[in-house]
């Protein structure tokens, strides 16, 4: 059994993967806890398939395609906050529009560069984890720690925005300010996962690890922390069942989290379908 755990170790390409998944799985559970707190996952989506045409220009033009995957996220959000000011049209459905605009520019963009430059579209969209440098995996921490340090420094500011945000405003807060930082931070996390997961499949280490931990702790730094340790042992399961089993690893990775998700919510013992049938799933306004 030891044996079988440090068996992987022996390559190097598999310690950056594992380095990669554990920063991965820490980072998005602790952002994607705002995102499902705030019932915007749509908004995540949103930004990740944003960043293609933003990584595809940048690979065109010879830059570093984070940085391009990162303005074009940026620019996403921008956008989306611009529709819905200046029309009638709700936030969903403007980020509905604007995600699928981005993301079809951006396959455009690489089936053109894919005639004169061998690219594989599908390394950005389901990830290519076994295939990081140790040059990604110092961007990646990098990123992750600028986000979990803004995310320390700012957690009340940030919790207090999340729930109630008229409130935060009329207490003097920057909405505004925090609204556009906790999407540079989504953005971040996005860019930081690509590699990883994809773009296609980033949403679901967002979103479910916090959703699960959601079903089993009631306040927010217990979420995020609970969510973050799933997040974590997904990846790492995830990248052993990848290797031992021939599989793809991002979409390993996501069924590893998937099926605990699915479990937690038939057995969790608050809120579990089988277990607390009369228990009714909690509310955003119960996590604290």
């Amino acid at each position: 059994m030891f044996q079988s755990l440090i068996e992987p170790l022996q390559y190097s390409f598999m310690q950056r993967s594992l380095i990669i998944a554990i920063l991965v799985g820490l980072l998005c559970a602790v952002v994607g806890s705002y995102l499902m707190v705030q019932r915007l996952a749509l908004l995540g989506d949103a930004i990740s398939h944003s960043v293609l045409p933003g990584l595809a220009i940048a690979f065109l033009l010879g830059g570093n395609i984070f940085v391009g995957a990162f303005i074009a996220g940026v620019i996403s959000t921008m956008v989306i906050t611009w529709i819905k000011a200046n029309s009638p049209i709700k936030e969903d459905a403007a980020m509905g529009i604007v995600f699928s605009a981005f993301f079809a520019l951006g396959v455009t963009l690489i089936t053109v560069i894919q005639k004169d430059n061998k690219i594989d579209l599908n390394h950005f969209l389901f990830g290519n984890i076994l295939g990081v440098t140790a040059s990604e995996v110092r961007d990646t921490a990098i990123i992750a720690t600028i986000v979990l340090l803004i995310v320390i420094l700012f957690y009340k500011e940030l919790l207090f925005y999340t729930f109630d945000p008229l409130g935060a405003q009329a207490a003097g807060l920057p909405v505004n300010r925090l609204n556009f930082g906790l999407m540079i931070l989504i953005a971040l996390t996005i860019v930081a996962s690509m590699k990883a997961v994809g773009v296609i499949l980033v949403l679901s280490l967002l979103i479910t690890p916090g959703a699960t931990a959601y079903l089993l702790v009631k306040r927010l730094h217990n979420v995020m922390i609970l969510g973050a340790g799933i997040g974590v042992f997904s990846s790492i399961s995830g990248m052993y069942i990848s290797y031992f089993y021939n599989l793809p690893s991002g979409p390993a990775i996501v069924l590893v989290v998937s099926g605990l998700f699915f479990f937690t919510l038939l057995f969790s013992p608050r809120h579990g379908i089988l277990t607390n049938q009369r228990s009714p799933i909690p509310s955003s306004e119960e996590v604290e």
